[in-house]
This record gives C-alpha cells, sequence and structure tokens, in this order.
C-alpha cells in the first residue's frame, strides 16, 4: 500500500460512502497548515468525480492519484487556496 510517511495526514474512507469521503477531506483540510499533505483511501466509485472536483473548484493540486485494487486514492497538499 501506500507510505504513510510520505503524508502528514492520512484519511481512511475506505467503507464510507458518499459524500462521506469529500466531507472529511475537507474537515481535514481545515485543520491542516500550509504545505502539509493528506492523502485519502476511498472505495466508493463517487470520490473518482468528487474529490478531483472539489481540488480544481478551491485551487488546490491533485499531487497524485490512483487505484490500488479497487481501494482509489488522492494526494493534495494544502495550499493558501478558496476553502
Amino acid at each position: 500500500m501506500l507510505e504513510e510517511k510520505q503524508y502528514d495526514v492520512i484519511l481512511d474512507a475506505k467503507e464510507d460512502r458518499c459524500p462521506m469521503p469529500l466531507l472529511k477531506l475537507k474537515m481535514a483540510l481545515a485543520n491542516m497548515a500550509i504545505n502539509e499533505t493528506v492523502c485519502i483511501l476511498a472505495t466508493d466509485s463517487g470520490s473518482l468525480r468528487d474529490i478531483p472536483h472539489f481540488l480544481d473548484l478551491v485551487g488546490l493540486p491533485m499531487l497524485e492519484q490512483g487505484d490500488i485494487d479497487g481501494c482509489f486514492y488522492f494526494v493534495t497538499s494544502k495550499r493558501e487556496s478558496k476553502i
């Protein structure tokens, strides 16, 4: 799986249904410092649409995105944004 040491925050939303993965990401970003990174793990296919759209909307970069055995992961870094 992903190396935990790479990220400041890892969110496990694997069993959560839409919109919980996105809500967990929003809450985590609100509590993070600038330049910290977060990786969210999700299995709900709605996350494939919702999370990239949200990041684009608020101006945060998608640093990494992928699928490991049906588990989607998304990595972003908190920057000055519209959050």
